[in-house]
């Protein structure tokens, strides 16, 4: 803050390329690599470097790797692919600096999701996606999920960090709770005469996500509402995995990091894939993104060292974590250039994704609606806590606002449109 009061001042201008030039010099070098073995066609990544923040600076860049693992068909994985990033970017407003833009991202991450699977959806395709969507700026990485395609970090202190949900029913119990409430039903695949085999799915429809992109024809209570979580790495850098489901039905976190120990990132991809086709075969479409995080001085440095020590103590450092403060964590153990824990939500619930608590009163605008950024007249945006069971002290007037089909879209996903037992006391 300036506080100085002499005759002569420095311009914006120089004072701005000062800034970004300290930011560039902060930024770390990415190394990725990326390979894959099709069984069915329908996995797709999308990989962008070095894509301009603020257009025309040339220094403030982030990057962009997704990974979309398509069932009953591609089309939903092609069209998230091509569609997903310019809906999230649409959703931050352009006159953020860089620290508010990178706490934007968990907001519009939600919103642009939800606004390509509408979007989808009115294409009336029955096919649906995973996604598993990684923005990194400087040393921060931010995952939005859904699905069972995963993404892990091995930071350079060691240790192993999960970064997206596993939306399976079979594992999740607070999805299946979520989806019964709704209307839906959880159960096994019923071959007659009381005899049930297979995971858990959710009927109608058989799918055996609880979350994902697409998939009009399984029920709105299969949601596109992401896991987000957003971590700060210490510029020792870190190993982020990113694979489908082909990987992780095969191979451990711990496993397949420890096969490609020491190999650069895109071997390192490779290895995988060929380790998970040993293990299990060719049984699924096998898609792996290794990026490197690396300093900028070391850019070709394999990388992390053993992690022998201590792995009670990394369990207990990079266990998932609730939404209690990182502070809870064995102090004792912490360092002060870890791993930091910037943000972490895995709500279905868009009236807590897209809440008000936001610190940029400009996150959404009064007259635009906060998922699909369609311009609305004063009086036509619908609050996103209308019908809420908790206003607590939020009045109905409070933002950020919906259009009309949007807000249709979220009483769908809460199965309030489905009966009036599913939505009773909601008002």
């Amino acid at each position: 803050m300036a506080t100085r009061n002499e005759h002569h001042t420095v311009p914006l201008s120089v004072l701005l390329k000062r800034e970004l030039a300290n930011e560039r010099i902060e930024c770390p070098e990415l190394v990725h690599g990326h390979a894959f073995q099709s069984k069915k066609g329908e996995d797709f990544t999308l990989i962008k470097t070095e894509r301009q923040r603020v257009l025309g600076d040339g220094v403030s860049t982030y990057s962009v790797f997704g990974l979309f693992d398509g069932h009953n068909g591609s089309a939903a994985a092609i069209y998230s692919k091509e569609n997903l990033l310019s809906n999230v970017l649409s959703a931050i407003p352009s006159d953020l600096n860089r620290d508010e833009w990178v706490a934007a991202l968990p907001r519009a991450l939600v919103a642009g999701f939800v606004k390509t699977d509408k979007d989808f959806q009115e294409k009336a395709q029955t096919s649906g996606t995973t996604v598993t969507f990684v923005i990194i700026e400087g040393w921060v990485v931010t995952v939005a999920s859904v699905g069972d395609s995963r993404c892990i970090l091995e930071p350079a202190e060691g240790g192993v960090y999960y970064l997206s949900a596993d939306h399976r029913l079979e594992c999740n119990e607070e999805e299946r709770d979520r989806i019964t409430a709704s209307g839906g039903e959880v159960g096994r695949l019923n071959t007659g005469g009381g005899a049930e085999i297979g995971p858990l799915r959710c009927w109608p429809g058989g799918l055996c996500l609880s979350r994902s992109i697409g998939d009009m024809d399984v029920g709105e209570f299969i949601v596109p509402v992401p896991y987000v979580k957003q971590v700060k790495l210490s510029t020792a850098g870190g190993r982020l995995i990113i694979s489908s489901d082909g990987v992780w039905d095969a191979l451990s976190a711990e496993t397949a990091l420890d096969c490609c120990r020491g190999m650069t990132a895109d071997a390192a991809a490779a290895q995988i894939v060929k380790e998970a086709l040993q293990a299990k075969g060719l049984r699924d479409d096998t898609t792996c993104i290794v990026i490197d995080i690396l300093p900028p001085e070391k850019p070709t440095a394999p990388l992390p060292p053993p992690k022998k020590q201590g792995i009670g103590v990394f369990k207990s450092m990079f266990r998932r974590k609730s939404s209690e403060s990182s502070s809870q964590v064995d102090k004792e153990f912490l360092e002060p250039d870890i791993v930091e824990e910037m943000y972490e939500e895995g709500s279905a619930m868009l009236s807590e994704r897209l809440d008000t608590k936001y610190p940029l009163c400009n996150m959404f605008k009064l007259f635009m609606c906060a998922v699909c950024q369609v311009e609305m007249k004063p009086g036509e945006g619908i609050s996103i806590h209308s019908g809420s069971l908790n206003p607590g002290k939020l009045r109905p007037w409070d933002g950020p606002f919906l259009c009309s089909s949007c807000q249709e879209k979220k009483e769908a996903m809460e199965g309030k449109r489905l009966s009036d037992r599913h939505s009773s006391g909601s008002d």
